[in-house]
């Protein structure tokens, strides 16, 4: 009966579906560590040592830890909606390279530019939701809904950012994965693949 159940189920989306579960799993042990889990392994600091070969590391694995189930679920209510698209349309192992530099790029640029610790999907989410604006970009024309995810999303994020707004929210981080969904979209229209 159970093996009938999950035979209905198909794994339609990898590289998003792991992510998702790999961020749940963290999210619970770190429950259970009480908060220390994800500040020493998933949570990049401006002060940490360049010395640590965890400060590297953490430069990526910031993007899989998450402070409260309510911070896992806004990021992922995004990233399950628009993540299968993407990896339909771009390829798993594609989106997979774009996700990790993507994190590694935010990594570096909260590191250098800002105090505030960072973790959080929410940058791959920004990625991904400009990314998406290009799936359906044909003949060189700019989609309009780039242009509109630019306004209300994008904008609204630089506007929060300059305003130094003191909500606990990496704007720096949302501003970056959007640049980096931009950069990475163009490349991929003009004919560019990451390679095997």
């Amino acid at each position: 009966m159970t093996e009938e159940i999950m035979t209905k189920f198909d794994y339609n989306s990898p590289v998003i579906l792991t992510y998702f579960f790999i961020c749940l799993i963290i999210l619970m042990i770190d429950k259970l560590c009480k908060g220390k889990f994800s500040a020493t392994f998933f949570t990049t600091y401006k002060n940490d040592s360049l010395l640590n070969p965890l400060t590297y590391f953490k430069l990526i694995s910031h993007s899989l830890g998450h402070t409260s189930w309510d911070h896992l679920y806004s990021n992922f209510l995004k990233i399950l909606l628009i993540g299968p698209l993407i990896e339909e349309k771009y390829g798993s192992y594609q989106l997979l390279i774009m996700m990790i530099i993507t994190s590694l790029i935010i990594g570096i640029i909260n590191r250098l530019f800002s105090k505030n610790r960072i973790l959080g999907a929410s940058g791959i989410a920004y990625m991904l939701i400009v990314l998406c604006s290009f799936v359906n970009i044909e003949d060189g024309k700019i989609p309009l809904t780039l242009v509109l995810i630019l306004l209300f999303f994008v904008v609204d994020e630089i506007i929060n950012l300059l305003r130094r707004k003191k909500d606990g929210v990496s704007h720096l981080g949302h501003v970056t994965g959007a640049i980096c969904g931009l950069i990475l979209g163009i490349l991929y229209v003009t004919g560019f693949t990451f390679k095997i």
